[in-house]
């Protein structure tokens, strides 16, 4: 009862931090997407060509080129860019929230600051881009008069957004401590992407129930597959897929609870490793 009381003390000390600082954690989020762009004459525009260059090449290669036949009855087109734009908001997320602290090293070292809430900066810089090729999702499912569940998005990216704290929360931690953390973090997304189903359909797994079962409990592959059947016209949260929905969630603030226990245990080392 009392870890109980303790971690939810700690969620609301941590929801505390992000409400108190929101308009400067903003400000900083919004300078961070700049800052990455700030040396070319295009400046942040790149931020968002490149991601969509890079979507379209694969719509093209695997459509035309491959002739995959992964999106069933549908547009290729539709089925891909929904899975592929939420698994780069999840990837470019993970890889520069897990590296705040150090890029924001001299806040931790000179600066009263709530290092708490320093993973949320990279988070809303990550996000510029993710809504952006949201929007384009949506779009081009409209223009192939597919009109999108926009409930099942909202929820969708409610779910992605709380997930990607809870796993940042813990990596941004063990990425200060153990600088080798984000190589070996940067080879595990590559792993990942080709075992979540985003350039692939799960539905190749139907005669291996047991490794689809497992496959459906991995929180990437709920919220890439959550969020292109929103665009497909199903329904995530229904009584098949209930169970997975439960076990999102449960792995969601296991990860968090987890993650904050390692962040607030170790945050004191930070300035001193850095």
């Amino acid at each position: 009862m009392e870890s109980k009381t303790g971690d939810e003390k700690e969620l609301m000390e941590f929801i505390k931090a992000i409400y108190k600082n929101r308009k400067l954690v903003w400000q900083l989020g919004k300078n961070d997407f700049k800052n990455r762009f700030a040396s070319t004459s295009l400046g942040s525009i790149w931020g968002f060509f490149q991601p969509f260059v890079f979507m379209i090449t694969y719509v093209i290669v695997f459509q035309y080129i491959l002739k995959t036949g992964s999106a069933g009855n549908d547009p290729y087109v539709v089925w891909f860019l929904p899975g592929m734009a939420m698994w780069q908001c999840i990837n470019d997320t993970v890889v520069n929230a897990s590296s705040s602290i150090i890029t924001y090293s001299y806040l931790v070292k000179k600066v009263v600051f709530p290092v708490d809430v320093i993973p949320i900066i990279s988070i809303i810089a990550s996000s510029f881009v993710a809504i952006f090729l949201f929007i384009i999702a949506i779009v081009v499912a409209c223009i192939f008069k597919y009109v999108p569940n926009f409930l099942q998005i909202i929820y969708i990216i409610i779910a992605a957004y709380c997930f990607l704290i809870a796993f940042t929360r813990f990596t941004s931690a063990v990425t200060t401590l153990v600088p080798d953390f984000s190589q070996l973090l940067g080879i595990m997304m590559q792993l990942f992407f080709w075992f979540t189903p985003v350039v692939w359909n799960l539905s190749m797994l139907s005669n291996h129930p047991t490794i689809l079962a497992i496959m459906k409990c991995m929180p990437f592959n709920y919220l890439v597959s959550g969020f292109r059947d929103a665009f497909i016209s199903s329904n995530i949260v229904t009584e098949q897929n209930g169970i997975y929905t439960i076990v999102f969630w449960g792995i969601t603030i296991i990860m968090f609870v987890w993650g904050n226990y390692i962040f607030n245990k170790n945050k004191k080392d930070f300035a001193d490793v850095l």
